[in-house]
């Protein structure tokens, strides 16, 4: 009966710690700042810029091989 209750035992321990660091880390985030939301929007542009131009190259690229 112990060699089943000692495993079950530490995956409790295991999920009770890492639920505890998670709800730690969500109270200390704070509200973005202007600089915060600056910065995403511009890294939100870029990867969009990024997309569409592999888009563009790898559609370029099939017509080539065509």
């Amino acid at each position: 009966m112990v060699h089943l209750l000692l495993p079950a035992l530490a995956a409790v321990l295991v999920i009770a710690a890492a639920t505890a660091v998670l709800v730690r880390r969500d109270r200390r985030r704070m509200d973005p700042g202007a600089d915060t939301l600056r910065i995403e929007a511009t890294a939100t542009r870029g990867v969009r810029d990024a997309r569409r131009r592999a888009a563009a190259y790898g559609h370029r690229f099939l017509r080539d091989r065509d």
